[in-house]
């Protein structure tokens, strides 16, 4: 491998982007994955949006205020898996209070389709969120009617990693989510990817004393 694709490779590894790359006949295995356990088991949680995401495509920049998602942890013995990840479905995420970077550009942000993530125990903990095919779409009016499609022809997964706490949290941080854009004048039509920014807080609903835990 050169020099200057495993510069870029462990640049994308930092910057916690998600890509995919072909395989070459010498690269080296990926290390097994070590077992996950989501409690508490089948209790329900809310992700709620701290601070503001950011979905930048090209030369558009949507910033939204208010995000939620809901989910529930598998119940036992479905939250543990001695060979990796547990995942568990969500609701398609809420975006609203958004504004556009652009001047005279005002974005909605609608979602839909079967959402999950899926919890890797590790150091650091890791996390994938699946947007389904065309889960998320976002379209802009006034000065610049764009529409851009994520995971437009295949599901897409989004890297993110959690940190344990009260309340734990699940940050995406230039996570990359493959996009289409589509539209006239202003529009970036050659984007092919957007970075996601954002970090959410995870609460149980079912029992607020508790505290949604990833561990092996």
């Amino acid at each position: 491998m050169s020099r200057t694709r495993t510069a870029l490779a462990l640049g994308l590894a930092a910057a916690g982007a998600l890509s995919v790359a072909s395989v070459t006949a010498t690269a080296a295995p990926l290390p097994l994955a070590g077992s996950t356990t989501v409690t508490p088991a089948g209790d329900s949680f809310k992700a709620t949006l701290s601070g503001k995401a950011t979905l930048k495509a090209g030369s558009v920049t949507v910033t939204c205020t208010v995000s939620v998602s809901t989910g529930t942890v598998p119940a036992a013995p479905g939250n543990h898996n001695a060979d990796g990840p547990v995942s568990s479905p969500i609701s398609p995420p809420t975006y609203s209070s958004c504004t556009s970077g652009i001047p005279g550009v005002t974005p909605t942000v609608t979602t839909s389709g079967s959402w999950s993530v899926s919890m890797q125990d590790g150091s650091p903990i890791t996390a994938t969120m699946t947007v389904p095919v065309g889960g998320l779409v976002v379209h802009t009016t006034g000065l610049a009617t764009c529409t851009v499609t994520a995971a437009p022809s295949a599901p897409a997964n989004v890297a993110a990693s959690w940190v344990n706490g009260a309340p734990p949290s699940l940050t995406f941080a230039n996570a990359s989510v493959p996009v289409t854009v589509t539209g006239g004048f202003g529009c970036p039509t050659s984007a092919t990817s957007s970075a996601f920014n954002a970090v959410y807080k995870v609460t149980d609903t079912t029992d607020p004393s508790q505290q949604i835990t990833v561990g092996p």
